[in-house]
């Protein structure tokens, strides 16, 4: 199977499945669009919060450093042990002697935010210092005092307040200031809520499970508004394939949109016109061949009262040909009479039926998977006419069955002379006959084929190569 096929596969054939469809990418591009929109103006909204809150938190760094500054060396120390012997205050402050090599989280968009809004603020408020350098660290891995220290390593009250926030554990703001020969103002804090992870999470999971669950909620009312506005079409489609089989069928009920309301009564407009035309043929048919009877019979009369014997021969000639006519443009009729209710028909009992007066001239292949449905009696007069036309002009006939999912075929071959290729198709006429010297009136697979179209099939004839004709009778299953 080439791509190109698979694709065709693929494309949607029913009118519901189409609705589904575009009814599928229109709300994909519907949330899509409001998705990107919205997530836009948050990313915004939450950049602004984000750096209103991390200059402040500069600030407060800014501010620490400049009372560290001010306070005489000696001091510093004292100040801070107090302060961790207290838990601590908003940051984690101490006085190295060294820059410590911490760990580095993976650079997102929050975290180089942060970092330059940060950087920024505390060359501003604190120009004298050039050497500031601002990171996020893993609380796992932060080195304190030194760098063979860890935050670990430390008494639980000296940074559990301040750094610490189990089970989050978010990463640690730390910024580092040379501020002399070999003293350096370290302070690590952890940035306030709701800013604590630095993770892009501008489409949390709970919105996706939104979008997700809006958009099985529409494509399932879609389903059943299209669904039941299309009830009315496959009705009209079933009746309009199953007119030709079933013409007096029930009118359909006018519902659904107003253009299908339109066009269902168009259709019941149409049938009711084609029941009248089909009636009004069958009577003025029946009518003919009736009313011919009295006059050819009148002339049958007046013919034997002329003196001349060759006169009333010919006479009585042209009469029988006048009576056949009349009797075949009955038949006609009858035989392809639309009346007969349909029905499921056993094929291969109806075969068995018209083969045994030919038992010894018929074989018969194959087998069918289950019933046909249509109309019993039409279909057994198809296919005896079929048969009969076999045996006669082909002396024996090999019947094969091919019963299809979508379509019933039977071949009628036979080892007959075969027909003329310029006549394959005269011979659907009426009253036309290749063998003048064979019984019959030419009628036979006219009405067969009439039968085949009135149930939506078709018959077809073709010349084997071996010699004998073939036949091919097509009837497509309905349901």
């Amino acid at each position: 199977m080439t791509i190109r096929k698979f694709i065709e596969r693929l494309k949607p054939k029913s009118l519901l499945s189409r609705m589904l469809l575009l009814m599928l990418l229109a709300i994909a591009l519907a949330q899509g669009i409001s998705s990107s929109i919205w997530s836009y103006q948050f990313r915004i909204s939450e950049d602004q919060g984000l750096k209103a809150t991390t200059h402040n938190l500069a600030l407060s760094l800014a501010s620490t450093v400049t009372f560290f500054e001010s306070l005489p060396a000696e001091y510093r120390h004292i100040v801070l042990d107090q302060l961790r012997n207290m838990g601590g205050t908003r940051f984690f402050v101490s006085l190295n002697t060294e820059y410590l090599m911490n760990d580095s989280v993976p650079d997102t968009h929050k975290k180089k935010l942060i970092i330059n809004e940060v950087e920024q603020t505390l060359h501003e408020n604190l120009p004298s210092y050039k050497q500031v350098y601002v990171d996020f660290s893993p609380p796992e891995t932060l080195r304190v005092f030194n760098n063979d220290i860890l935050m670990q390593d430390l008494p639980p009250s000296w940074a559990s307040h301040t750094l610490s926030l189990e089970p989050i554990n978010p990463p640690i703001l730390v910024t580092q200031i040379h501020v002399g020969d070999g003293e350096w103002i370290y302070l690590a804090a952890l940035l306030p809520a709701p800013y604590l992870t630095l993770e892009d999470t501008t489409l949390t999971t709970q919105h996706w499970m939104f979008i997700i669950l809006m958009t099985g909620f529409l494509l399932v009312f879609t389903y059943l508004i299209v669904r039941r506005q299309t009830k009315p079409m496959r009705n009209l489609a079933k009746a309009a394939s199953s007119l030709t089989i079933d013409l007096f069928q029930k009118p359909l009920a006018e519902e659904g949109s107003s253009e299908i309301v339109q066009a269902t009564r168009a259709f019941n407009t149409m049938q009711s016109k084609l029941k009248r035309y089909i009636e009004d043929r069958e009577q003025l048919f029946r009518s003919i061949s009736h009313d011919l009877k009295t006059p050819i019979t009148r002339l049958r009369l007046r013919a034997e009262l002329l003196d001349e014997e060759e006169v009333i021969d010919d006479f009585n000639h042209d009469l029988d040909e006048l009576e056949i006519m009349a009797k075949g443009a009955l038949q006609t009729v009858k035989d392809t009479d639309i009346h007969e209710n349909l029905a499921d028909i056993d094929i291969m009992k109806y075969l068995q039926r018209i083969c045994e007066p030919h038992v010894k001239n018929v074989t018969i292949i194959g087998h069918t998977n289950g019933p046909y449905y249509g109309k019993p009696l039409a279909i057994k007069r198809c296919m005896a006419n079929l048969l009969e036309n076999g045996v006669k002009y082909g002396e024996r006939v090999d019947i094969f069955v091919l019963d299809e999912p979508l379509e019933l075929c039977l071949l009628f071959v036979d080892i007959g002379p075969g027909i003329p290729n310029q006549r394959l198709t005269d011979v659907f006429n009426p009253y036309v006959r290749l063998n003048e010297n064979k019984p019959g009136s030419g009628l036979g697979l006219g009405i067969a084929r009439n039968i085949a179209h009135a149930h939506g099939g078709e018959i077809t004839l073709q010349n084997l190569p071996q010699g004998g004709l073939e036949v091919k009778l097509q009837l497509p299953h309905i349901h």
